[in-house]
């Protein structure tokens, strides 16, 4: 669960900035684009395995 304490004389816009950026750096956000719609476990493993591919191809592409 992400939570923000509001700092001394910060504006609610500030806070919710904060907030919205640290739901973006945990992926939340993209969780629950993903739980939105039903996905089939054919289609659950393709896209792990296409996630996994992704992983290894940035980790190659770091050390090059």
């Amino acid at each position: 669960m992400i939570g923000i304490k509001l700092r001394e004389n910060e504006s609610i816009e500030e806070a919710l900035r904060r907030f919205k950026r640290e739901c973006d750096r945990n992926g939340v956000i993209q969780e629950i684009k993903r739980r939105e719609y039903y996905e089939s476990p054919a289609n659950r493993r393709k896209r792990k395995a296409q996630e996994a591919r992704r992983k290894v191809k940035r980790r190659f592409n770091r050390y090059r």
